[in-house]
């Protein structure tokens, strides 16, 4: 491992390598990456990695459109997979939540974004496997999708060593190193980096980091249960993904015949929580997927697993410098909508430490004072995942 370098990023998912990547695009070679596990082992392996746009403000609807086209395309930019499938993106709305769909519909187009409302009977002809007679309203992103969460991390991992860059993995950050107000790097299980940057990205366990040098990270970690049917191919041989206001969940499919759906959230200690599946969750998920997809009542189920969400108290993340400390970043409070954002993230935030703002998306509105100023970022919707 390297003793210094230009730069420390603390965390392999895909936030901490696409920022590793891109700050190494914009001609930093001297780079360290930290990861404590393996690469996407964390929240990004065990994400739902659906890739759609539907949200209540510009800077996020931005982020995830531009990061659409950058999963489109990474073979040609990045050098590898994203294991992008596009299915379309269905969002099932009742009628408390049918005005605000009008209203983010409305603002998404003004962004560019390809999406529409429609009626009851243009679902069906998209995707006639869905019961809607509950449906208030419809919003349909065709270009929507998800991608592969490893592969993208992986790739830009990869691609960030081809510029230089060094990935150390099972080797777990332990303290961040502050002198006189300004970072000094970062001390590990197996040695000190010295570097006049760091950048934290390390999901719920970057709380820990910071409280140790004296700095409150409004981040708490969320369980996230995702399970995984089988469905009855013959008669279900895909569908899109579906986003479900009334039934609070969502899903997607998988290869040729698995849906994936993602339920429950509930604040957990790191230290204990279950990284399996409830049963019971399991029944209440499968009966409101079903009511959805009535085929889906023929699947059978298949695995299941928990991931963490890192949340912030309005749901959206921090991208930001770290006040107080020169040299020191955060790119933290996902919220269960990282993964979309993944691509942008490394490229607003890499602009952010070489030129000193983010010059390709506005991203000023995610800065950590919004906090304490009474600033925050407000969702159309009470399902605050969907935000």
């Amino acid at each position: 491992m390297r003793a210094t370098a230009d730069a420390v990023i603390i965390g392999g998912g895909v936030m901490g390598c696409s920022i590793l990547y891109n700050l190494a695009q914009h001609g930093m070679q001297d780079l360290v990456l930290l990861e404590r596990d393996i690469i996407a082992s964390g929240g990004s392996g065990r994400s739902q990695a659906i890739s759609r746009m539907h949200y209540s403000n510009p800077v996020t609807t931005s982020l995830a459109w531009e990061s659409l086209k950058l999963f489109r395309s990474f073979e040609e930019t990045v050098g590898g997979p994203s294991g992008f499938v596009r299915t379309g993106y269905m969002l099932v709305v009742g009628p408390d939540d049918k005005e605000a769909m009008e209203q983010n519909v409305a603002m998404q187009r003004s962004l560019g974004v390809n999406t529409l409302s429609i009626s009851q009977q243009e679902a069906w002809e998209v995707a006639p496997m869905l019961a809607l007679g509950d449906a208030a309203g419809l919003a349909y992103e065709p270009e929507s999708g998800y991608a592969d969460p490893y592969a993208v991390a992986s790739t830009y991992a990869r691609s960030a060593r081809d510029k230089g860059a060094e990935v150390n993995l099972e080797t777990a950050a332990t303290r961040i190193k502050v002198s006189d107000s300004r970072v000094q790097g970062v001390e590990t299980e197996h040695g000190m980096v010295s570097a006049p940057i760091v950048v934290v990205a390390a999901g719920p366990w970057s709380t820990a980091l910071l409280q140790d040098i004296g700095i409150q990270l409004p981040v708490r970690p969320v369980r996230h249960q995702l399970i995984v049917l089988q469905r009855p191919a013959d008669l279900l041989p895909d569908h899109p993904v579906v986003g479900d206001l009334v039934h609070e969940t969502s899903f997607r499919p998988d290869s040729t015949n698995l849906t994936l759906i993602g339920s429950e959230e509930e604040e957990v200690d790191l230290q204990t929580w279950n990284p399996g599946v409830d049963m019971d969750v399991v029944a209440s998920a499968f009966s409101r997927v079903a009511a959805r997809c009535p085929l889906l009542a023929q699947a059978r189920y298949r695995s299941g697993w928990s991931g963490l969400f890192d949340v912030t108290p309005d749901w959206h993340p921090i991208l930001d410098r770290v006040d107080g400390v020169e040299g020191l970043y955060c790119a933290v409070g996902f919220s269960g909508h990282g993964f979309k954002l993944s691509p942008m993230i490394g490229v607003v935030m890499a602009e952010l430490i070489t030129q000193g703002w983010a010059s390709s998306i506005d991203i000023s509105m995610l800065d950590w004072d919004r906090f304490k100023e009474d600033r925050l970022i407000n969702s159309r919707y009470r399902y605050r995942v969907l935000a």
